[in-house]
């Protein structure tokens, strides 16, 4: 089965379902929270329900797919969310409500989502954040991932040029690969010295 339910010692790693639609539009409404992510914070029940079936339901019709609500054990409430992409950059990514910042929520599900995902054999992971986004960059850190290179981007559907960081952890021998995909794409990329 794809997304197979995750535990860890706080949190429970499922699916969305239609059930989580008021959760979800909590999560993906708020501006601060989604100030650094591919879409623009959704305005209505409604456009999370749309949502719930474009970016979610579609995923879990697929063979594999890991699209994962994070839970809470206390109440089972989704309060944020991580996945990993089964395009060619295997992008991991994730958000969460801000009441729940700075608690290591995110690095403990990004841990267990990527246990799963190299039980699974995929070969690596790539993730990006804006660089005026530095705290996500220690969630990547946190889980193994090495800094690799930067690149400018003009962002789309915000149409704001942005400077992303992307990085990388392999899981199988090719531990030097590095995706370059993202930099073969962009006219400016450059490494920086300081990450």
């Amino acid at each position: 089965m794809n997304t197979p339910t995750l535990e860890t010692e706080r949190l429970i790693l499922r699916r969305f379902t239609e059930n989580d639609i008021e959760a979800m539009y909590q999560i993906y409404s708020d501006e601060e929270v989604n100030q650094f992510l591919p879409w623009f914070p959704l305005k209505s029940i409604e456009e999370a329900r749309l949502f719930f079936e474009e970016r979610y339901a579609s995923k879990y019709a697929q063979p594999q797919a890991y699209a994962y609500a994070v839970c809470l054990k206390k109440d089972n409430i989704p309060i944020g969310y991580i996945n990993v992409s089964m395009e060619d950059h295997h992008d991991f990514g994730y958000g969460l409500r801000k009441e729940f910042w700075h608690r290591g929520i995110m690095t403990e599900a990004g841990k267990a989502v990527i246990a799963q995902v190299k039980k699974d054999g995929l070969p690596y992971i790539t993730a990006t954040h804006d660089r005026n986004n530095p705290r996500s960059g220690g969630v990547m850190k946190n889980v193994g991932m090495k800094y690799q290179y930067s690149y400018e981007e003009q962002w789309q559907p915000k149409d704001i040029l942005v400077t992303f960081r992307m990085y990388q952890l392999n899981f199988d021998e090719q531990k030097d690969r590095v995706y370059k995909k993202y930099w073969d794409n962009s006219n400016i990329h450059f490494v920086e010295r300081d990450i």
